[in-house]
């Protein structure tokens, strides 16, 4: 470098341009300072850019193919650039193969069957054999002609396209592709721009590579927006022509195939006219193609359009109060990411034939039972306790007026169906179903349980309280055991809520929902094993790849032998108490029927081994109401009768031996501050009532249970061995039957949940002493309905 400097000091005004024809014109001063200062920072092209003197050759820089060269290869460079810069701005390979659209879901059942759609989703997904190839090749020979030939970009295409809407002065032929229109659909949004139109091409060519034409042309078919809400070819078969896409004829798959470019232009029921002429050259186009003959294009153009429109299937709804409750339980199993990124399909538990049997036997008990009985709104669930699946699901009345889903949101009081876990904690202790406690009038630390039907009946075993669904011998029965064990025992089996260390605990004080406490009675059926209630299967992305899976796990929440046994005490229920309305003609059934005060709560939790059902009645305001549990019953047999068809009949296991078990749960007794125990005795007449009480069970015995509105009494007749026999009452029974098992002197009732066979409806009304009082054998002592309706003296 500093020899190249001493020569242009030796030299300064030698530096010659030896290739302007080889003379020397010598370099003015300033263009010779700059030039020794561009070439003081070069340090190898000065070697190389020395004027060959001898030859006359020019420089590098002054000749044409160097910056021809440059240019080229510069092009290639940003060519290359700016195809890496779009390819960062597209989706992974792996995700080209969606088939839905972004910010869509779709809920199906269990069967495949469609609940629910949301965005621009596509009802039917048709398999490409499923779609007439007339219909295929209409759509062909309208948008993308040469769709087998190119690879997603078609250069002729474009060109025809260009010329065609020059002949025609407007746009009568679009330049995409099919697969340019698919990628559009499935990734980009519909802006005009240059940068949306090469990210456009650049995804069809990939596309192309990670797809067959085949694949392309069936998402597609399906996907494409065709005007008023239809998506696909299916949507539109239905919207516009009320067929499935097989019953179209060739007039009507060219009409709808014309859709594509312009559906809110070419739309038969907005713009017949312009339809008809855009039907009629696709029907050309296929003539060209060679796809149809001139006589069936001719045919087709003749015939004429004939619309029978309906509403697009996507906007329908099968069984909202469950897919609203998917939808709330998928924040726990996808992010917010993936939700928010939609084109999710979830798969769901729900049985279709089930869940309509479910929402008839609802609407039948609140056509009937709920106009006179005073309720408004009903509830049911059905689980299978094996799995956990929720197998159909009745959350209210009307989901078009309320959208409140009383299985899953509902906090109520379950009354006495919160004792099956009392008892069940004690069986788990050790205690045997003959163990025995008094009814009998009980106060603990200024507590007093009362029985419903405000009479005692002395000693009595476990077995036959739950039967009789005793209130007082509950709580006698949780003292023993605990407040703790009972918590533990009622949340392993599946209760959510918070559970009160209070003795009205016993009596189903504490505020539950119907979902839960139906899975919890489901490990009844499952000998003690618990399985999370759970509506989803799968969970799909755009792609119709798994991204989640229920893999629930059944857990140990009772030991075997307890729950047999109390399914062997919750069988009787149905056999010989209150929950008789429920029995099933073939198969056996175990439940509970519960009341909460005043009969504001009607339930009844049932099971067989196969399925696990909840039905709760009443009002949403809590209003009172005029019913008992053994509407709920009804209800739950109105289902189960018609759900187990064709399922075969299991057996519940068998009781095991109760000599020697011992316990799996530890009692916790709580020690009471003060117990009061008052004695049978001082309630007057109560021998005589029960006498009665006896006597009007033996002559019921014998009858068969009628299934309709019937109610079914707590009161049994108690034999030699105390095992109780069901009796059956007609609502419209007299008042003087009913008096008969009540005591003569009226006492009040608990404040809490009471047992489940309701007092003759005037209890609710009467306020003097007198109208409650009465012997069994006489109705001349019963007031008239005028005196019983007369304000009170006192």
């Amino acid at each position: 470098m500093g020899k190249l400097t001493s020569w242009f000091k030796r030299r300064p005004t030698n530096l010659s341009d030896s290739g302007r024809g080889g003379t020397n014109e010598s370099l003015p001063p300033a263009h010779l300072a700059q030039t020794r200062q561009l070439l003081s920072k070069m340090k190898i092209l000065p070697s190389k850019m020395r004027v060959n003197r001898a030859t006359g050759a020019r420089p590098l820089y002054r000749r044409f193919w160097f910056w021809a060269g440059l240019s080229i290869g510069g092009g290639i460079a940003a060519s290359i650039y700016g195809i890496s810069l779009i390819d960062r701005t597209l989706p992974d390979q792996s995700e080209l193969n969606a088939v839905f659209r972004e910010q869509t879901l779709t809920i199906k059942a269990a069967d495949g069957t469609i609940l629910q759609q949301q965005g621009e989703a596509t009802r039917e997904q048709l398999q490409l054999e499923q779609i007439p190839d007339n219909l295929k090749k209409a759509f062909i020979a309208s948008e993308d002609r040469r769709f087998r030939q190119h690879n997603g970009v078609d250069l002729q295409g474009i060109v025809r396209a260009g010329l065609n809407n020059l002949r025609s002065q407007g746009v009568v032929e679009g330049g995409s592709t099919i697969t340019q229109q698919l990628t559009r659909i499935l990734f980009l949004k519909q802006e005009q721009t240059i940068w949306r139109k090469l990210k456009e091409v650049r995804l069809a060519q990939k596309m192309e590579q990670e797809l067959t034409k085949d694949q392309i042309l069936e998402r597609y078919l399906n996907l494409v927006y065709l005007g008023s809400g239809a998506y696909g070819v299916a949507d539109a078969a239905w919207v516009y022509f009320s067929k499935t896409p097989d019953q179209l004829s060739l007039a009507e798959m060219a009409t709808i195939a014309g859709l594509a470019p312009a559906p809110s232009l070419y739309a038969p029921d907005k713009n017949p006219e312009a339809a008809k002429r855009r039907r009629d050259l696709v029907l050309l186009r296929m003539q060209e193609d060679k796809v149809i003959t001139p006589e069936q294009r001719q045919a087709a153009v003749q015939e004429p359009l004939t619309l029978k429109s309906s509403l697009p299937k996507r906007v329908q709804v099968e069984s909202p109060y469950f897919t609203s409750y998917i939808q709330k339980e998928l924040p726990k199993y996808v992010s917010a990411n993936v939700l928010k990124s939609g084109g999710l399909v979830v798969e769901t538990t729900l049985n279709p034939s089930w869940q309509k049997v479910a929402e008839e036997a609802v609407a039948k008990t609140l056509r009937n039972q709920g106009r006179w009985e005073n309720f408004k709104q009903a509830a049911m669930v059905a689980i299978d306790p094996r799995n956990g699946e929720i197998k159909a699901m009745v959350g209210g009345k009307d989901f078009g007026k309320n959208q409140f889903n009383r299985v899953t949101q509902a906090q109520r009081q379950p009354g006495s169906t919160f004792k099956g876990f009392v008892y069940a904690t004690a069986i788990a202790t050790g205690k045997s179903p003959y163990d025995s406690y008094e009814d009998a009038p009980f106060v603990v630390d200024g507590y007093e349980p009362k029985n419903y039907s405000e009479n005692f009946r002395g000693s009595m075993n476990i077995r036959d309280a739950l039967t009789r669904s005793v209130n007082i011998v509950a709580v006698k029965v949780l003292i023993d055991v605990g407040f703790t064990p009972t918590i533990k025992l009622a949340h392993d089996m599946g209760i959510k809520s918070e559970l009160k260390p209070t003795y009205s605990l016993a009596l189903g004080s504490n505020e539950v929902n119907l979902l839960e406490l139906t899975s919890a009675y489901g490990s009844f059926a499952t000998q003690g094993l618990h399985a999370e209630p759970h509506g989803i299967t799968r969970i799909l992305n755009r792609q119709g790849k798994v991204i989640w899976s229920a893999n629930f796990k059944s857990k140990r929440a009772l030991d075997a032998d307890s729950a047999a046994i109390m399914t062997w005490m919750l069988r009787n229920v149905v056999e010989a108490g209150t929950g008789g309305a429920a029995q099933l003609d073939n198969r056996p059934v175990a439940g509970k029927t519960g009341t909460s005060d005043e009969a504001r709560d009607l339930w009844f939790i049932g099971y067989i081994p196969q399925m696990v059902t909840g039905v709760w009645l009443g009002n949403d305001d809590n209003r009172p109401t005029y019913g008992s549990s053994s509407s709920a019953a009804y209800t739950w047999h109105e289902f189960m009768e018609k759900a187990v068809e064709g399922m075969p009949v299991e057996k519940f296991p068998k009781r095991p031996k109760l000599e020697g078990r011992k316990g799996t749960i530890k009692a916790q007794s709580i020690k009471p501050k003060q117990i009061l125990n008052r004695s049978i005795a001082s309630k007057d007449d109560d021998s005589e009532g029960e006498s009665a009480r006896n006597s009007n069970s033996e002559e019921s015995s014998s009858s068969r249970r009628r299934r309709r509105r019937r109610s079914y009494s707590q009161e049994e007749q108690q034999s030699s061995d105390y095992t109780p026999r069901r009796r059956r009452r007609d609502r419209s029974e007299s008042s003087s039957s009913n008096s008969s098992s009540e005591s003569s002197t009226p006492r009040r009732r608990s404040r809490r949940v009471e047992s489940d066979s309701p007092p003759p409806r005037r209890s609710r009304r009467e306020s003097s002493p007198a109208n409650s009082s009465g012997s069994s054998g006489s109705s001349s002592s019963q007031p008239s309905w005028r005196d019983r309706l007369r304000p009170s003296k006192q």
